[in-house]
């Protein structure tokens, strides 16, 4: 499972369609905005980012499953702003 998918669907669709129909630029262009998020899923966790996510977003998904752990402040700072970026806040 995509896990940008799981926060920014209708990017992760629109540029698939974008590489779909090659337009390679539209799509790469797409892609250096969603980036960051894919930085944060490395740094921290994946399901802390996407549960984290997914609140801010108004899903009540609750915590990680341990022994994975939730955001710290930091964290979710960092997430609420690349979201807020990209526009789905």
């Amino acid at each position: 499972m995509a896990g940008p998918a799981c926060l920014i669907p209708e990017q992760c669709v629109n540029l698939y369609y974008l590489a779909q129909e090659k337009k390679w630029e539209e799509a790469l262009e797409l892609q250096k905005t969603l980036w960051s998020l894919n930085v944060a899923f490395e740094h921290y966790s994946l399901a802390a980012c996407v549960k984290a996510g997914l609140e801010m977003q108004g899903f009540p998904v609750g915590s990680p499953i341990p022994p994975q752990r939730q955001l710290d402040e930091k964290g979710k700072k960092i997430v609420y702003q690349i979201l807020d970026n990209i526009g789905v806040l």
